[in-house]
């Protein structure tokens, strides 16, 4: 967008860096870039100091080189969940079937069918204004809806019943965070985003182990579970996925410090 004002950069950079914002200068320039008025810039600026997600006041996030619409109240994606999209990637053949449990704004099925080639993605969130969002970002480049659905419900419950055993991928990032560390989160998660995309249960693992115990139902024989979770809690994920009957693996990326476990179900 190109601005009909020239906003001074360093008195912004000076308030958002008081209000605690680590990537001020970053972030002024990315919030001067997105306003259309001095009176647009200063509200932004204001609701950026008050905590706000920046996503959520400039409307996207950049995720996988994509810009994805982030609407107020949706969990924004974080660029660990990057690692989980290219660890998909590299299973998921064109034409896949691919699922994204806890989808939230559609960000990780976007970026994976961008990423794999035209595949049949079918994503599930329980929090009505992420399937809206969702909704929105599942579109091709051209214009039309990728093939599969977005659908509103209980992670499998919501998804038509003839995908069972036809699923290739199945990818998911639900909540995993402690609901006593749901605390010391940062204000801009803890207030304003959904509680039920960031608490995971009194270990955090509560809905990885519902995801996981019904993922062998749905996939194809050699098809792949990746779920994303934190290093501390990624051995007994694994142990999870070793009892639901699939081929456990492990994957860490130290830069994103971003763990998947990988569960592939037997071919035969």
């Amino acid at each position: 967008m190109s601005l009909s004002f020239s906003p001074a950069l360093p008195p912004i950079v000076a308030r958002l860096r008081a209000a605690g914002c680590v990537f001020a200068e970053d972030e002024a320039r990315l919030l001067a870039s997105a306003a259309r008025t001095p009176a647009e810039l200063d509200d932004m600026v204001d609701r950026r100091a008050r905590g706000l997600p920046l996503e959520h006041i400039v409307g996207w996030a950049e995720f996988c080189g994509l810009r994805v619409a982030v609407d107020p109240g949706v969990f924004v994606p974080r660029p660990r969940s990057e690692f989980l999209v290219r660890q998909a990637a590299a299973l998921a053949r064109p034409g896949a079937v691919v699922v994204d449990l806890c989808c939230g704004s559609g960000a990780l099925g976007a970026a994976l069918a961008a990423a794999a080639g035209p595949v049949e993605l079918h994503a599930v969130d329980v929090d009505p204004a992420a399937v809206r969002c969702a909704r929105r970002n599942l579109v091709a480049t051209d214009g039309s809806v990728i093939k599969g659905g977005v659908y509103e419900g209980d992670l499998y419950a919501a998804l038509p019943p003839a995908l069972r055993g036809r699923v290739d991928v199945l990818l998911a990032s639900p909540p995993y965070v402690p609901t006593g560390a749901i605390g010391l989160l940062p204000p801009e998660a803890r207030v304003h985003e959904p509680q039920v995309a960031l608490d995971g249960g009194a270990d955090g693992l509560d809905i990885v182990r519902r995801v996981v115990e019904g993922a062998d139902g749905w996939l194809a024989p050699g098809g792949h579970l990746l779920v994303e979770t934190s290093e501390a809690q990624a051995r007994r994920t694994a142990d999870a996925v070793t009892r639901a009957g699939l081929a456990a693996r492990l994957t860490y990326d130290e830069e994103l410090d971003a763990t998947t476990v990988i569960g592939t179900r037997p071919a035969g």
